[in-house]
């Protein structure tokens, strides 16, 4: 799963290269987007700035309630399940990237290891949105099995990967055509496995669900 990507581009860039309405005054997120931390989506043919993670409520083994877990990716086999439905139906996004990141090594000395699309400085994977009483709008980037991808050597899942000819069909078409899009990507993946240390905390604390 991804806990951690890499985001470049600033709002006026990225509105630019997606054909798409920049929030005014800016938007506040950082180069490297991590669960419960803000990143920008496409939505509704805006730029927007959410919180990367739908809301899981927690509780504790006495009944208390817990803060709740940021669920920061979505399994394409489980989009049509409550937790997921309504937002898949009725506001899917797209999430702009230039680079996901996997942890690789043992434990305790895991390593950052950074994967994109050779040739290109921002793409597109798919996402689901919604509004929440404990992040706000909030999103979660769905993920689907990377078999026959050149991802596969580093985790069993990756990203939806968009291609820009796909991008009105995830955010318009009905949910069945929408989840035909949701197979690992068929073209060329850059691999760039490196020695910075795997950050623990924020890039630890997301989920799959």
């Amino acid at each position: 799963m991804c806990n951690l990507y890499r985001m470049t581009k600033n709002t006026d860039e990225v509105a630019q290269w997606f054909d798409a309405i920049a929030v005014q005054g800016g938007a506040n997120f950082a180069a490297e987007v991590y669960p419960g931390y803000p990143g920008l989506v496409i939505a509704g043919g805006h730029v927007r700035s959410m919180s990367w993670g739908f809301p899981l409520v927690m509780k504790g083994k006495s009944g208390q309630m817990l803060k709740p877990k940021p669920v920061n990716n979505a399994r394409t086999d489980k989009l049509e399940t409550y937790f997921w439905r309504h937002a898949f139906e009725n506001h899917r996004c797209l999430i702009p990237i230039s680079a996901w990141a996997e942890a690789q090594g043992a434990k305790g000395s895991k390593t950052r290891t950074w994967m994109s699309l050779p040739g290109a400085d921002l793409f597109a994977c798919a996402g689901v949105w919604r509004e929440s009483d404990e992040f706000g709008p909030c999103y979660s980037m769905v993920m689907t099995d990377s078999a026959g991808s050149a991802a596969q050597d580093v985790h069993s899942r990756m990203p939806v990967v968009l291609a820009p000819e796909d991008y009105g069909l995830w955010l318009s078409a009905p949910a069945q055509e929408a989840k035909a899009l949701c197979s690992a990507w068929s073209g060329a993946i850059s691999i760039d496995r490196t020695d910075q240390p795997w950050a623990g905390g924020a890039a630890a604390q997301g989920g799959l669900f």
